[in-house]
């Protein structure tokens, strides 16, 4: 029998934890950790090893949004799309998922912030600690075009603009799943082109590095490449090894590529190439170990900038006093890391998982409820005629 990578039939693996997708999930949190880090430490990573510590940082948050839409399409697009989940519950699912845990990162910095102020220690850069910024980062909306959003908790954007991609994923599911595999794929690459040189003529950026306030414009285009590349996944069933082949040669062109210059389309077609590839194998021997680092994973991109203020605030203070050596500021720099990994697992763990069972009931719960009254509501109909 002829080999046959990719046949069109509809029996893509399951998703599943403890795999590929799950490691990748937790890689890309940690180098996201690494790259808010660098410019820390005594000398910036990007200036004393190598530029891609610092422009590398867009394409990591490519990669978050890319598997977001490409996750939530392969989980929710058949109960969503057969309409077994509403549009509202979808929605509020997702929007209960990521607020409530901003909010409290949020909160707390605002505490960190107004406490160092009193006791004669306010921020060392006021200009991204400014009070006017705080409401529409609270709220979510700063990726929008609303003022506010620069500084606190900044990488916060990328979640502002997901719950846009939340609220229209009902709708981009529809069109997408009216198209071949084939079809969607291709008409998903010309459309993110046109969008792509659409903003350079109008605004003056390419797509993939809007501003903040410009979040939604750069995030939509890549959560809905992410969904595209799930209709293809659960369309055309990709050969497991010759996706992990290349998956592999992927992740190989995207960490050389990023040696020489950012390439930035280049490396989305790597980033597409790995996601694809991840979901297409198997997961015949799940890891707790990788199940357990993807669930933490939030935890460690919403947490890891309070961490770093945090600590590097204290830490610049002690040693500026103590007039610490340049080593010793590596291992303050070193240690600093290793908290905002230890924190992200606390917080998973004390904080974000407790608190998520509690919503997770009470959506259950809300469920059976609007279910009950459905079915009393529901009219009677007569068998006698």
């Amino acid at each position: 029998m002829a080999f046959t990578a990719l046949t069109t039939r509809n029996e893509p693996p399951p998703i599943a934890r403890g795999g590929w997708l799950d490691a990748l999930r937790f890689i890309v949190a940690a180098l996201i950790i690494l790259h808010h880090f660098q410019g820390a430490g005594p000398i910036a990573l990007a200036e004393g090893l190598h530029p891609a510590f610092e422009h590398s940082g867009f394409l990591l948050t490519n990669f978050f949004i890319i598997d977001s839409g490409y996750v939530l399409m392969r989980v929710y697009g058949r109960s969503v799309g057969a309409g077994r989940m509403s549009h509202s519950d979808f929605f509020l699912k997702r929007a209960l998922r990521v607020w409530p845990a901003h909010l409290i990162m949020g909160l707390s910095l605002i505490v960190l912030v107004g406490a160092a102020t009193l006791a004669g220690q306010p921020p060392r850069n006021p200009e991204w600690f400014r009070w006017d910024q705080l409401p529409a980062q609270l709220a979510l909306v700063q990726a929008f075009g609303i003022h506010g959003g620069l500084g606190w908790n900044a990488p916060s954007w990328s979640i502002s603009g997901l719950i846009g991609c939340y609220l229209l994923f009902p709708f981009i599911l529809r069109g997408v799943t009216k198209l071949g595999p084939w079809t969607a794929l291709g008409g998903m690459v010309g459309l993110y082109l046109a969008i792509n040189q659409l903003c350079w003529t109008f605004l003056g950026y390419p797509v993939w590095q809007m501003p903040m306030h410009y979040g939604f414009i750069r995030i939509l285009p890549l959560f809905v490449l992410g969904m595209t590349l799930a209709w293809f996944a659960q369309k055309v069933w990709i050969n497991p090894r010759v996706a992990g082949w290349v998956g592999v040669a992927a992740a190989a062109g995207f960490f050389a590529l990023q040696a020489f210059d950012k390439h930035a389309l280049l490396s989305l077609v790597c980033i597409s190439l790995i996601i694809l590839a991840a979901g297409a194998v198997p997961v015949r021997r799940p890891s707790k170990l990788v199940e357990r680092a993807a669930l933490v994973s939030f935890s460690m991109f919403i947490t890891n900038e309070v961490v770093r203020i945090w600590w590097f605030g204290f830490g610049n203070i002690a040693i500026d006093r103590l007039n610490l050596s340049e080593s010793v500021q590596w291992a303050i720099w070193g240690a600093g890391v290793l908290a905002a990994f230890a924190f992200a697992w606390a917080y998973h763990h004390l904080i974000d998982a407790p608190m998520q069972d509690r919503i997770k009931a009470w959506l259950k719960s809300r469920a059976l409820r609007r279910g009950r009254i459905a079915r009393i509501t529901q009219p009677v109909v007569s068998l006698e005629g």
